[in-house]
């Protein structure tokens, strides 16, 4: 397990070998339309926080390399696959002839919604978030399997989307195999 100080974070670049060693889990990450750079270097950091598959970026949302994402990232733009997609229902339509029985999962406030630790979290899963403001589109929420919610007790009524996905990440990640 690789485990970097503060300023190691920001310059270093693990080898070829060392990445190979890395199991990668079958989760993949979808942003639709988030536009806030730094949400988008720090959701990098997630997917490499969980190993995860793939980010894909979708629409209006900036793609490395781009300053503001390579330094909310630390470099894991460098390593944690991706790709683009011009909107969030091609990449949903895409990963699902990809990937058979993928489960395509959406973190939003919809009268759909379930608690986000009430839901199945089987594998190989999809994550979708989305805009800070509009958030996951209504044509994206369509065609998910299950849309989640993060209860929220006080006057604020959403949190950030990067906090939501580390939320709900770290919950499939408990049903990920030891």
């Amino acid at each position: 397990m690789i485990k970097l100080g503060a300023a190691e974070l920001r310059t270093t670049i693990p080898n070829p070998e060392e990445l190979k060693k890395i199991k990668k889990n079958p989760i993949c990450i979808i942003l639709d339309n988030v536009m806030d750079t730094y949400n988008v270097g720090s959701i990098f950091r997630l997917a490499d926080a969980v190993a995860a598959e793939k980010v894909i970026l979708c629409g209006q949302t900036e793609t490395p390399p781009h300053t503001r994402i390579k330094k909310a990232s630390i470099n894991t733009t460098e390593w944690v696959a991706w790709s683009y997609a011009s909107t969030a229902v091609e990449a949903v339509s895409s990963i699902r002839r990809q990937v058979s029985g993928i489960k395509i999962i959406a973190i939003e406030q919809d009268k759909r919604s379930i608690p986000y630790d009430k839901a199945d979290y089987s594998f190989p899963i999809a994550l979708v978030v989305g805009h800070e403001t509009l958030g996951v589109s209504k044509e994206v929420l369509k065609i998910c399997d299950q849309i989640v919610e993060i209860p929220m007790w006080g006057v604020n009524k959403s949190l950030n989307v990067v906090v939501s996905l580390g939320i709900v990440l770290y919950k499939v990640a408990e049903s990920l195999p030891k």
